[in-house]
């Protein structure tokens, strides 16, 4: 199939690109990397009257790095974050997690913000964000605003984006010393989306879990934090003899909650169970690794 017809607009500064967005009146779309607007112009899901290239605007292709967090501008390709050595040694769900998303000939192009923005509930950026408690930075031709990634989402491919603005920005909070990380998902071919997945954060001082951040992949309408078993590991002993029944119990316990969509790719309790066991490797290698960091 073809695109829809549209005007297509290519600005070089910020102010241009928000100010023809803000004439769009929310009948606009932004072009970063367009791995998923371009199939989905192709297939006429998306119809936009204008389409808005920002990749001639300087200054949002950046990685910057502060003792509270880490800011991922609107341009950084997934390539960008995994050749990043800063991502990789001291953001490492962020890096291991984007491993995970598709091909090289999509990373190279794709963006994290991008993914952010879609929502789809089966990617991995959206999760990740959730789990650093991280930050969107929106902005519009009227200013800028954050919101908190857990309000961002608000169901499948929808967001808190209002007409007239776009994502200019991500920004992750630096977890404490101590934290070890894991991501995991299960597709059915390398580089699909995932049919599950699961992100942990695990805090672990003198043994006892300080700080628990745990989120499912592919089971709701965006990223699904397990606040419930969040709040069960933390003030835990985490025992090495003893965390492998924990865990099981956990993953026992977020199963439960879920009810997750049956399509052509797997039913409904094939899924429920694939996120147990995601959930169950993932806190698992997450505690391994927090030996790593003390």
């Amino acid at each position: 199939m073809k695109a829809p017809w549209f005007d297509y607009q290519a600005p070089t500064s910020l102010a241009d690109a928000l100010a023809v967005l803000g004439q769009a009146e929310g009948d606009g779309r932004v072009l970063a990397g367009g791995q998923s607007l371009m199939p989905m112009l192709n297939m006429r899901i998306a119809d936009p009257a204008v389409l808005v290239d920002i990749n001639r605007i300087p200054g949002l292709d950046g990685i910057e790095e502060t003792d509270a967090s880490l800011s991922v501008g609107a341009l950084v390709r997934h390539a960008d974050i995994l050749n990043s050595d800063a991502v990789r040694a001291r953001w490492p769900l962020l890096h291991e997690a984007t491993t995970y998303v598709a091909h090289p000939a999509i990373r190279n192009r794709g963006t994290v913000c991008g993914s952010v923005s879609h929502n789809d509930p089966a990617a991995e950026h959206p999760s990740i964000l959730a789990t650093y408690d991280g930050t969107v930075v929106i902005a519009s031709a009227e200013g800028r605003r954050e919101v908190p990634a857990g309000e961002f989402s608000q169901g499948m491919l929808t967001t808190a984006l209002e007409p007239g603005e776009m994502v200019v920005g991500v920004r992750y909070a630096r977890p404490p010393e101590g934290t070890g990380s894991a991501f995991v998902e299960f597709a059915r071919r390398l580089g699909d989306f995932a049919i599950a997945g699961a992100a942990a954060l695990l805090t672990v001082r003198d043994g006892v879990c300080e700080r628990a951040r745990l989120t499912i992949v592919g089971m709701g309408e965006g990223p699904l934090r397990a606040t419930a078993a969040e709040d069960a590991l933390t003030g835990t002993k985490l025992e090495p003899g003893a965390a492998p029944g924990l865990f099981a119990d956990v993953a026992h316990e977020v199963k439960a909650t879920l009810d997750p969509a049956e399509d052509v790719h797997a039913s409904s309790g094939f899924r429920r169970h694939l996120a147990g066991v995601m959930v169950q490797r993932a806190l698992t290698a997450a505690l391994m690794r927090t030996r790593e960091t003390r």
